[in-house]
């Protein structure tokens, strides 16, 4: 201590006002900073350049330059509040770190020049004299100089019980939260009174270390953010590079540079999937709506589908696989071991003594969860305990010191006299007995394979005129051991078909806890975890990178990491990110925050954790609960796999919006263009919105979680859908709404190269005939729409009305349809005319012809695998 005074200047009438102020100057403010934050209107310009969202503007602009600002101002409202909702979900990323800043308190009562005096905690200092009592929050990094406190670090520990804080030296090799006397900025005294000299100030602080982890560590792209942006290029790509081709050709052919420049329009329309964005995020926004009905609160919309490539899942134990709801399950003394007896009743009663155990009005009991079930055990065994008694006979108590694991009483009643009761982790009790220990070392072992938690009882008597022991070393030697406590944890009743599930579905599951090995091991069988091969780490902290990866890189083994700290669990997700694994973690203290922001998916407990965790992670569980996990998960393969079912189905219309210009270009304009760019912004935008919305809907398939987890590289278009879209629907749609148009020009008597322009005479049969194109991919559409509801099943395994939502999605596009159609006001603005009956009745078909080959297709591909050997 003399050192720290002299390191830094320090005495006993603490830093003089001029130093501390020097002292800020250089140290800066004790406050966690944050990190400075882009300019506004340089994030909004990033998301209005966006792939897609370029593409939205291009059409937008075509929508303007084709006369119909109606159109082109509701796609500019598409990309602004698409903009804006990405831009509120990279500010809440930043809320983490606001977060831990309340965790500072405002002022703080500090000697200055002999006085004690209040000032404000960013004006702390290293080298300050504070002064630390009950109830106060303290305001920096600092080592006890005189008295001792007790001190709720649960923020930073995990651990419900106060720790005693106290004047004396440092444990050499051991972690800086469990030296007997430091003290942490924004933990909380709950009991005591002494000074420290302050010593970390600000980001030096352990929770400004947390802090700066949580800012430095980066949250990368999803999958699907990152697929989105590539697949949106690919596609400005081809409709740029086509227009150009056919702009070229079409000059070059002789055709007028007007109709060239509506051509190479047109084509670059007919190429974007205007609604493909917004749909993408009204999917996923309805994914995320899902998942909190049931459980899980997901923070970011592209966190859903980045569930559905997740394939490890990193869990707590206590309250996430178990129910945190301790109850004793097995007494053992040294004298009879676990046969029963008065001596069980009179040693669970004893040990029950050595809580802080309160019960309400209401008769309900508060605390630890482990100290209750020892007072619940002991009335099991009629030998319950007056709290209110046990706390008058109590004359002295040193709280659970979670560095030596273990708590102690000096309680005084009638049977006994006075005497010391010393409750704690055996490692740690049996080194103050007296005499040998291997029996209880061995029942130690056999209880925590059964999947118990063990503490272990002590006891020694004192003289009745004998001093109460002012000090916990005094109290806890001579011992004599009493017996062994086991208390069981159960596990959630769903957990173990959750985990099942899992590996089903090619998910592996590890337990990062701070439990001991053994007992944890036990629990991970119960569930299931550990199938074919479980590996217990029983020091998880000292565990070195190479190992780790060894460890991690075998696909067939679950690992238990035992008596783990939160630097351990980010430690783990760094390695299975490099491994190219998809991570979800739990954790509910605010030094979990850095993992959880971390890992793909950081898990937060909603029920029990702290603010700092909520904030930082991905998804909130609103019930605590592994099997809520699971079914988010499930969840979002359903979404990814619908995802592409809307992909699919938008796709499937770009060929037949292509190859009517196409036809019109190679025909050197004999043949007039079958659709009107208005007519394609009508499908785009009108027509294909709602069914598309319809089946990011969809029911999750059979077999979802029968199957491995998809590669995080794989597409979110696939060649195979691109096939399926372009190559099969496409083609199909191109070859029969092109074979309307003709049919209504041949019928009217046209030949290739005849006039149809305003005042000719084939002018009306040619509006009739862009009216049958448009409204051939409409109903096209619906077969395309019920096509896509599944890839590989036939739609009787799904059935045909078991997605109400995309049939009034359907129900909707024929009726918009058909206004656009027959409204006269709407004629003129979109260039349709009335469809005759027989016109009609053709395009009726349709839908049955588009979905009915794309049945067969799939029919083919079925007896094609289950051929295969």
């Amino acid at each position: 201590m003399p050192l720290l005074r002299r390191e830094l200047g320090t005495g006993s009438r603490g830093l003089s006002a001029r130093e501390a102020a020097r002292r800020l100057a250089v140290y800066g403010p004790n406050e966690v900073r944050r990190k400075a934050r882009t300019s506004l209107w340089r994030e909004l310009v990033r998301q209005l350049a966006h792939p897609l969202a370029l593409l939205l503007w291009a059409a937008a602009a075509l929508a303007f330059v084709a006369g119909i600002p109606v159109l082109g101002w509701a796609i500019v409202a598409v990309i602004l509040v698409n903009a804006a909702f990405a831009l509120l979900q990279e500010r809440q990323a930043e809320q983490a770190v606001e977060t831990l800043a309340e965790y500072l308190p405002e002022h703080a009562l500090v000697v200055r020049d002999g006085r004690p005096s209040t000032v404000e905690a960013r004006e702390l200092v290293p080298g300050d004299l504070v002064v630390l009592e009950e109830g106060a929050k303290v305001p920096a990094d600092a080592r006890l100089t005189e008295g001792g406190i007790e001190v709720d670090l649960s923020m930073l520990t995990g651990e419900s019980a106060p720790a005693e804080r106290v004047v004396g030296p440092g444990l050499i090799g051991a972690p800086l939260l469990q030296e007997p006397n430091l003290v942490f900025s924004g933990t909380i005294c709950t009991g005591g009174q002494a000074q420290a000299i302050v010593f970390a100030t600000g980001n030096h602080t352990e929770l400004g270390r947390i802090a700066a982890l949580s800012q430095h560590t980066r949250r990368d792209s999803s999958p699907l953010e990152q697929q989105v942006k590539k697949v949106a290029w690919l596609i400005a790509a081809v409709a740029v590079a086509m227009g150009g081709v056919f702009l070229v050709a079409g000059v070059a052919v002789g055709l007028p540079l007007t109709d060239t420049l509506m051509f190479a329009i047109g084509l670059l329309v007919a190429n974007v999937p205007e609604g493909l964005l917004p749909t993408i995020t009204l999917a996923l926004a309805v994914g995320v709506r899902v998942l909190a009905r049931q459980g899980a609160v997901i923070k970011r919309l592209s966190a859903v589908e980045t569930l559905g490539s997740t394939n490890v899942i990193c869990t707590d134990k206590t309250g996430t696989l178990t129910q945190n709801r301790m109850r004793l399950q097995a007494v053992w003394t040294p004298e009879h071991g676990r046969e029963p007896g008065p001596w069980t009743g009179d040693m669970v009663r004893t040990s029950a003594l050595c809580t802080t155990v309160t019960r309400d009005e209401k008769g309900e009991l508060h605390g630890d969860p482990t100290e209750i079930a020892l007072v619940e055990g002991a009335t099991a065994h009629d030998a319950p305990v007056d709290l209110g008694g046990r706390d008058t006979g109590r004359r002295a108590l040193f709280r659970f010191d979670p560095r030596l694991r273990l708590m102690s009483v000096v309680h005084a009643d009638a049977a006994y006299g006075p005497r010391v009761i010393v409750k704690g982790a055996p490692e740690t009790v049996l080194q103050t007995l007296e005499g040998s220990s291997e029996s209880a070392a061995a029942a130690t072992e056999a209880l925590a394979r059964e999947g118990m938690r063990v503490l272990a009882v002590a006891a020694r008597t004192l003289p009745d005129d004998a001093r109460v022991p002012s000090y916990r070393e005094d109290a806890e030697t001579g011992l004599r051991l009493l017996g062994l406590v086991g208390l069981y944890d159960p596990p959630r009743q769903e957990v173990a078909a959750a985990v099942r599930r899992c590996h089903e579905a090619g998910l592996r599951v590890h337990i990062v806890t701070g439990d001991n090995g053994a007992t944890a091991a036990a629990v991970a069988r119960e569930v299931g975890i550990g199938l074919p091969r479980l590996h217990v780490v029983a020091q998880s902290e000292s565990i070195a990178d190479h190992e780790l990866d060894e460890l991690l890189a075998s696909a067939d083994t679950e690992v238990v990491f035992a008596r783990s700290s939160p630097e351990t669990k980010l430690k783990v997700a760094d390695a299975l990110r490099a491994h190219g694994q998809i991570v979800a973690m739990t954790g509910d203290g605010v030094n979990d925050a850095p993992a959880l922001h971390r890992a793909h998916i950081g898990v937060a407990m909603g029920l029990s954790g702290t603010d700092v965790a909520r904030e930082a992670s991905t998804m909130v569980l609103t019930d605590d609960n592994f099997a809520t996990i699971v079914t988010a998960i499930e969840s979002g393969r359903r979404v990814y796999d619908n995802v592409r079912k809307f992909i699919v189905y938008i796709f499937a219309h770009l060929t037949p919006e292509v190859v009517p210009f196409l036809v019109f270009a190679l025909s050197a304009g004999a043949v007039p263009l079958p659709l009107t760019v208005l007519q394609i912004l009508a499908i785009d935008l009108g027509t294909e919105t709602l069914p598309a919305l319809a089946l990011g809907r969809e029911r999750a398939e059979p077999g979802t979680m029968s199957r491995p987890p998809r590669p995080s590289s794989q597409g979110v278009i696939s060649r195979d859908m691109l096939v399926r879209s372009w190559c099969y629907l496409g083609t199909v749609s191109a070859v029969l709404v092109m074979g309307a148009f003709f049919y209504v020009l041949w019928r009217a008597g046209w030949q290739p190269g005849d006039p149809t322009g305003a005042g000719d005479p084939l002018h009306h049969a040619y509006i009739t005939a862009t009216t049958a194109t448009f409204a051939g991919i409409v109903t096209c559409q619906v077969g395309t729409a019920v096509a896509a509801r599944t890839d590989h099943a036939a739609l009787r395994e799904i059935g045909l009305c078991t997605n109400p939502l995309l049939l009034a999605g359907i129900a909707f596009e024929l009726a918009f349809t058909a206004a656009l159609v027959y409204a006269p006001t709407l004629q003129g603005q979109f260039g349709t005319a009335a469809l005759p009956l027989d016109v009609v009745t053709l395009i009726a078909t349709f839908p049955f012809l588009v979905w009915g080959t794309d049945e067969l297709r799939r029919w083919v591909r079925r007896a094609d695998h289950r051929a295969k050997p």
